[in-house]
Formats: structure tokens, sequence, C-alpha cells
């Protein structure tokens, strides 16, 4: 890894939120485009701001040298009632990202979850997590959709995420230990890894070989103790500021890269912070991380 071979793109939630939809709302899809575009950024992920339309979406991306390299997509897999049409859902997704020349779809389960499961109350705020049988569905259910994006010549990469039933250590884990390895790939996220108690160093050692793609994010740690103490839920971490870019947090990301470098890893690393942009300003926070980021990757080529 070297700054000559760095695949480093930028998230649109740095400035536009998907879990806390009044974080900057305000922000156009031309807004984003010209931040990415001045900051030097070669790729992002898709947005609730971005057109709906593919061909226009595909041009604009095209003029400002950007591509798109995945977006998110909740499933419900859990639930066996809702397989078909979860399944029938998910492949419009994949062959709209592939027809956006993405490699990898970002998959997360949301039953149970806090985050996203519309059987549920937004004002509930515990995940209640999945019983055996369930466990087995959702597993029967990612293997199925692993195979929806094989068939397209992509990857479905796992995100284990805060608020949902794989976020913890001991369910990552669980995750690996109960998936193909060649249908479902994981996206290793430092920031919620870290958020759910794996340090992201561990992980990176346990499940090296399973990571497809990369979320890059630091942890602002009084803020994550204040949420531990006080039992504050995830949407309302967010708005208090857990989350913050690379170095700008306690992560060290130093051994991160030199693991990620020995073994092998030459994918995608998107800069993520889901931060309150009238907070800490996105260009500003992009940049100090970009910046940081490149230091680090040239430090680890001398």
């Amino acid at each position: 890894m070297n700054l000559e071979s760095l695949k480093l793109g930028i998230s649109p939630i740095n400035w536009v939120n998907e879990d806390v939809l009044s974080l900057g709302d305000h922000f156009t899809f031309e807004n984003l485009l010209a931040d990415f575009s001045s900051l030097g950024f070669r790729a992002t992920e898709n947005c609730r701001k971005f057109p709906k339309d593919p061909a226009r979406l595909k041009t604009a991306l095209a003029e400002r040298g950007i591509q798109m390299t995945s977006q998110w997509k909740g499933v419900l897999f859990s639930d066996p009632t809702r397989r078909e049409e979860e399944l029938m859902s998910y492949r419009q997704h994949v062959e709209f990202l592939r027809r956006m020349g993405a490699q990898h779809v970002v998959t997360c389960e949301l039953g149970g979850s806090i985050i996203g499961d519309p059987r549920r109350s937004a004002h509930e705020n515990h995940v209640i997590p999945l019983m055996p049988e369930q466990w087995g569905h959702m597993v029967e259910g990612l293997h199925q959709a692993g195979q929806i994006c094989r068939e397209h010549g992509m990857k479905l990469v796992y995100h284990y995420h805060i608020g949902t039933v794989v976020e913890k250590p001991d369910e990552i884990d669980r995750l690996m230990e109960s998936t193909d390895p060649e249908l479902v790939h994981l996206l290793y996220d430092t920031g919620h890894a870290y958020y759910g108690g794996y340090d992201p160093l561990e992980l990176l050692r346990k499940h090296g070989d399973r990571v497809a793609y990369v979320h890059l994010k630091d942890v602002r740690q009084s803020v994550l103790d204040r949420v531990r103490e006080q039992g504050i839920k995830f949407q309302d971490s967010i708005l208090l500021g857990v989350f913050t870019v690379p170095g700008d947090g306690c992560i060290d990301f130093a051994p991160i890269f030199r693991l990620l470098r020995d073994q092998g890893y030459d994918g995608w690393m998107i800069i993520e912070a889901e931060q309150d942009p009238a907070v800490a300003n996105p260009y500003e926070y992009a940049k100090l991380s970009k910046g940081y980021i490149e230091r680090l990757v040239a430090e680890l080529g001398s």
C-alpha cells in the first residue's frame, strides 16, 4: 500500500446523515459533488440526495471523475415470511449498483434493530436479539443474497452496525463462523467495531481474510464513555458527536493501515464521520482526515 495505489473515497454521510435525517438535510447533490471533487476524492457511496435516475447519476459522477462504490441495503432475512419480497428488492438494488459500476453491496440485517426494523416503533431503545431459528433464517437469506451478488460479479459485504443484532464482538464472530466466506464478505468498519467493544486491530487480525471493503471512522472516547454510562441510544449518540473522522479521535490507525497492507488489502476505503455538519464542518474534517491518512500511508511506504 502506497500513495499511488491508495483507493480513498468519501461518504456523503459526513454531510447528509442517513440515520438522523435532520442532519445536513440542506445540502444538495451539487454541493456534495463540488466538495468531493475539490477535496480530490475519487469515490463515494450513494446518498438520499443523489438523483434517482441511474443514467443522470452515472453521468454526473463521471464528469467529476468519481466512482460509486456501494450503497447500504437493510434487509429482513431473519423473517422468512418476507424472504421472497426481500430478495426481489435486493436483486433490484444489486442491478442498480452494478449499472453504476460498483462491485460491493453493503448489507445489514435490520430484524430486531432500532435503526430500521419497520415492525418496531421509533421510540424503542433496545435491540431484540435473534432467536436461534431467526439467526438461521438470516444466514440463509444472506447466502441467497450473496449468490445474487456473485451472479453479477459483485460481493455482499456485511456491515456490523450499532443498533442491530450484529454489533458486539461475539455477534460478529458468530456471523463469520455461520456464513460461507465465498458468499458473505465483511465490511470492516473501524468506528462501529470500537463502539461495539471490538478492538478494531484485533478484529482485523481475526477476520482480515473476510474483509472486502472498508469504512474508516474514528470515535470520541469521552462521548462514548458518556453514552455507555447513561445508556444513550445510537441515534442520540450521533447527535452528541460520538463519531468523527480518522485522525480526530481515539483510534490508532497506524497499526491498522500496516496490517491492511500486510494482508494485501487493495480495495476501496471510505472515510466516514456521521457528525452534525452544523457543529463539525464536513469539508474541513474530510480535508483533515485525508491528510492524516495520506501521511500514514506515506510513512508505511518509507
